[in-house]
Formats: structure tokens, C-alpha cells, sequence
């Protein structure tokens, strides 16, 4: 697929899984039973060890079948790093233009994290793709509705916070897609390598979004 292709497809999917584990080892049976339930998009976040090696697994393994992305990048030589990996997609938490400016380099989808309106537009007059706003706990559905009153040409991407019972107020206030965390790659399910309730659990998350999609 090309770039385009793939933020179309994140965007008509609803949902970013992020993969933040204490283990290398999990992160591949944690990417193929988010798959199986429909996330197509997977997010492995730099904090997790053996990041690198993941993303490059993961790329080879679900070839066709996931657009695997890099998060909890910080600079630009993280980011080059995880897309000569094979990551089809950088994330980061914070604003770096030349996180951006790397990324673009490559042809590679960046959303960049932003708190403030100003971040937000900085970013992207920048040449973001998207922009997280992060951490999203903090500002909730209708701040992205806020933005969209002077900034309807940004698109928005909330992380941080959400769930399975906000999610679909975040895409109806105009998130473009969410990112989602722990609440959805839950740290027990991990432990218990219970890949079938994550599967499961990844289903319902990708059912909401389709269900908000529908009624857009």
C-alpha cells in the first residue's frame, strides 16, 4: 500500500493499538491476536525492549495483513532507526520538527504529540499527518471539538485515556482515529498469554468504531 493508502485505512478502521510491554517476548503473539480481531494497525512503542527487533518481526510476519508503526519516539535517529526496521508509521508523544522532517524524508506517516492549540498548528504546518493530542485524559472529547471550531483542516488523533465507553465520543467530536493503551492491551491478558479474549477484546474495540462510523 502507499503512504495514502495506509492513513486511509488507519482512519477507516477507527483504531491504533499501542503495544507497551515489559517482555520482547509477547509482542509478537500480541500483534497477530490484535490482528485476528481486526486492529489492523499496531503500535510498538520504543519503551518496550527489543522494540527494534519487534517491529522488524512484525513487519515480515503480518505482511499484508497489519500496518505496523513505531511509537514513544523522542528524535529523529529513533525514528530513522524504526523505519529502516520496517515501521510503516512513526508516533510520538511530544512535538519534534525534526522527528517530522525525518519522517517525511522517508515517506512515512508521522503524528507527532501535541497538548496546546498552538503545538497542534505548529505541527501540523509542519507536515504531520495527523496530530496526537496527548495525553487526551486530560482534555476529553470536547476538546477536540474546541480545536475543530478554528482548526476543521486538522486532523486529530486523542491518546492517553481511552476506552471502549469514550471511545466513540472522541470520533463523533472529529478524531480522525484514537489510540488505544492499556485498556485495550490489558497487562493481565499479556501474562496469561490469553490471546483469545484479546482477540476478542480488539473486536469490540474496532465494532464501536465501525458502529459511530455508520451513524457519521
Amino acid at each position: 500500500m502507499t503512504k495514502e493508502q495506509q492513513f486511509n485505512a488507519i482512519v477507516e478502521s477507527g483504531v491504533v493499538a499501542i503495544v507497551r510491554v515489559n517482555s520482547s517476548g509477547e509482542l509478537i503473539d500480541i500483534c497477530k491476536s490484535l490482528v485476528a480481531g481486526g486492529v489492523i494497525a499496531v503500535e510498538i512503542t520504543m519503551t518496550s525492549p527489543g522494540a527494534l527487533d519487534a517491529i522488524r518481526e512484525a513487519s515480515r510476519i503480518l505482511a499484508g495483513q497489519a500496518i505496523v508503526g513505531v511509537g514513544s519516539v523522542l528524535d529523529s535517529e529513533t525514528a530513522r532507526a524504526a523505519i529502516l526496521a520496517g515501521a510503516d508509521y512513526v508516533v510520538s508523544p511530544v512535538l519534534n520538527l525534526d522527528v517530522i522532517k525525518t519522517c517525511k524524508r522517508y515517506g512515512k506517516i508521522v503524528i507527532p504529540g501535541a497538548f496546546t492549540p498552538t503545538e497542534i498548528l505548529t505541527a501540523w504546518e509542519a507536515g504531520a499527518d495527523a496530530v496526537k493530542v496527548f495525553p487526551a485524559t486530560k482534555l476529553g472529547p470536547q476538546f477536540i471539538k474546541d480545536i475543530h471550531g478554528p482548526m476543521p483542516q486538522v486532523k486529530l488523533t486523542p491518546t492517553g485515556g481511552v476506552n471502549l465507553e469514550n471511545l466513540g465520543n472522541f470520533l463523533k467530536a472529529g478524531a480522525v482515529f484514537v489510540g488505544v493503551g492499556s485498556a485495550l492491551v490489558d497487562k493481565k491478558l499479556v501474562a496469561e498469554k490469553n490471546w483469545a479474549e484479546l482477540t476478542k477484546r480488539a473486536a469490540q474495540y474496532i465494532e464501536a468504531a465501525k458502529l459511530v462510523r455508520a451513524q457519521q
